[in-house]
């Protein structure tokens, strides 16, 4: 579960984030949009632990951000969060394969096993026979591909994307949000989606706006 309980950020004087709550537990696969400006990033940076709110509550699986130092917050985003960008971030001195086995490397994880976990992350995100093809040889889409594998891999309780289809066409967007929704549901683990765009929060189960006065609902997804 991850709760979020009346946060608030200042810089500079100015409020950026007012009180903001939401509560959600695992399999919950959540959009956040709202306005240049209004705070998605600072939301985003704060939940995944790389900036400290002035006020308010986090807590993922009953571990309040606020006990924990910089090295254990440097754990909890190492252990239990995946991310997935809009700039890939894939490492290209690393080929695919050993890009999406990065985060178990980093777990201390036997090089074997953490192959092994890579090449079925590739399959399920269709990508099972490019796990030694280096970045520059595939196309953008099937990059972001690759970024959704690298967060899923290690079995993250949360993952945050942050507008990850901005570079995308329309048609590698919506099979990219596809699959992001659809893997994250599969593990089981909360989903946060940032992003300016009404047809990819689309895809997520729920819809919030964020707003000055904090979050509000603005609809679910309608499951056929």
């Amino acid at each position: 579960m991850l709760e979020i309980e009346n946060l608030s950020r200042q810089f500079n004087g100015r409020s950026v984030l007012n009180k903001v709550s939401l509560r959600l537990e695992a399999g919950e696969y959540v959009a956040i949009v709202g306005e240049s400006g209004v705070g998605k990033s600072t939301l985003l940076n704060l939940v995944a632990g790389l900036d400290r709110p002035d006020g308010g509550r986090l807590a993922l699986d009953g571990v309040d951000y606020a006990g924990l130092d910089e090295e254990a917050l440097t754990r909890l985003r190492r252990d239990r969060l995946g991310f997935v960008f809009q700039a890939f971030h894939v490492l290209p001195h690393l080929s695919v394969g050993q890009n999406v086995a990065l985060p178990l490397w980093l777990q201390g994880v036997d090089d074997a096993l953490a192959a092994a976990a890579a090449r079925k992350l590739l399959a399920a995100v269709g990508l099972g026979e490019r796990a030694a093809s280096w970045p520059r040889e595939l196309s953008g889409g099937e990059l972001q591909r690759v970024a959704i594998a690298r967060a899923l891999v290690h079995a993250p309780r949360l993952v945050l994307a942050d507008e990850p289809t901005g570079n995308l066409d329309p048609g590698n967007a919506a099979k990219v949000l596809a699959l992001l929704g659809e893997r994250i549901r599969a593990a089981g683990a909360i989903g946060i989606l940032v992003t300016h765009s009404p047809a990819a929060a689309a895809t997520a189960d729920r819809v919030l706006q964020l707003t000055p006065e904090g979050l509000r609902e603005c609809g679910r997804r309608v499951v056929p």
